[in-house]
């Protein structure tokens, strides 16, 4: 069996923070529309915020030699619910199953934190992503805020013991 070539960690430490900011920024200019309905640019001014623990979570997955290769966050959003955020893969980490192991990492955290559901948005234009997300257990749902950017998809996904993680 080979080696997996990532591992997945916790955001925890300041250079951690800093990465996590760079990677942010890296998902942000992929998108190629402004996030500034998001007010992108004060998350990222104030980050971690809403992405910090307890509530919160960072995930970032690196290669074998410490290189970062793709990133996931959960913030709650209302009551037992979290928001799923910035899921990105670099370009070098994309073919090897990360997006899949980051998001069920993700899903493990919003459990242990004990969060029942996760919603999340994403792009029509992000067929492979919409694709990652139903096989996790996603599905679509009515809007939960107002986004100004057509085509936007709404998703959500039960979480605890009497959901299960979609094969993937």
């Amino acid at each position: 069996m080979a080696d997996i070539p990532f591992h997945i960690e916790r955001m925890e430490s300041d250079s951690d923070v800093a990465l996590t900011i760079k990677m942010f920024t890296a998902y942000a200019r992929s998108l190629k529309i402004d996030l500034g309905f998001q007010d992108f640019e004060t998350e990222l001014a104030s980050f971690p915020a809403k992405y910090a623990p307890p509530a919160g979570v960072v995930l970032l997955a690196r290669n074998h030699c410490g290189d970062p290769l793709g990133c996931v966050a959960i913030r709650p959003l209302i009551a037992s619910c979290c928001e799923m955020k910035r899921l990105y893969v670099t370009p070098e980490g994309r073919g090897l199953g990360l997006g899949t192991a980051l998001v069920t990492a993700v899903i493990k955290e919003a459990e242990r934190i004990g969060y029942r559901t996760m919603r999340l948005d994403t792009l029509c234009t992000m067929v492979e992503a919409m694709r990652l997300y139903r096989r996790q257990g996603f599905v679509d749902i009515e809007p939960y805020y107002d986004t100004p950017i057509a085509g936007t998809v709404f998703m959500q996904r039960q979480l605890g013991p009497d959901s299960q993680l979609g094969s993937g």
